[in-house]
């Protein structure tokens, strides 16, 4: 009866809330840099209600991806959508920009930290961002090989290579942000790399 009863009650933390956290925790720390203690310390609750909640360590970092994805990340989708090659990069650029030094968020890309950061120990964190990288990755050559058919670049034209200098910038904005990198110096990258992009 008692365990039944222990069973059925209710949660005294928001999930929600809680996942929050944690994504905040792994922004700032990286996967390997946020122990079990940190994430209950921060999240208020305990280690059996976070193994209730959200599984381990591993799968809880899984839930804070999806999470980042879903809020900080949504501008992919959008900019795979744009009209032209250039407004494509224009709105990667704008897009990574707004989350990686946003005032009330960690600097850099949750993605980019947690794939440099892990060691050994963490490969398969480090190999499920690359896989979701990968699916990025992949969508936007995709798009770029559409703008290259559709003529937004004048002379000889790569797909896979257009897409990894895009990427390269992207990343290297990430790493600039998390080493200090104020809000305006970032933006003179972006304005910096669109003076070089096709104009069309």
């Amino acid at each position: 009866m008692e365990q039944t009863a222990l069973r059925g009650r209710p949660r005294e933390f928001c999930v929600d809330n809680a996942l929050a956290t944690a994504l905040r925790l792994f922004w700032s720390k990286g996967y390997e840099g946020t122990s079990l203690s940190d994430l209950t310390d921060a999240m208020g609750i305990t280690r059996p209600s976070l193994y209730a909640a959200f599984g381990n360590k591993e799968q809880l970092f899984r839930q804070a991806l999806d999470l980042y994805e879903r809020e900080k990340m949504a501008y992919v989708g959008q900019a795979l959508e744009q009209p032209t090659a250039r407004a494509v990069a224009k709105w990667f650029l704008e897009g990574a920009l707004a989350t990686i030094s946003g005032e009330r968020e960690p600097p850099g890309c949750l993605g980019v930290i947690s794939s440099t950061a892990c060691g050994s120990e963490a490969q398969c964190i480090r190999e499920e961002v690359l896989k979701r990288s990968r699916v990025v990755h992949e969508a936007c050559v995709d798009r770029m090989q559409r703008a290259i058919d559709e003529g937004d670049f004048t002379g000889p034209a790569n797909a896979e290579a257009i897409t990894k200098y895009l990427m390269a910038v992207l990343q290297g904005m990430s790493v600039q942000a998390g080493a200090g990198s104020t809000r305006q110096e970032l933006e003179g990258v972006v304005e910096t790399t669109l003076a070089m992009w096709p104009s069309k």
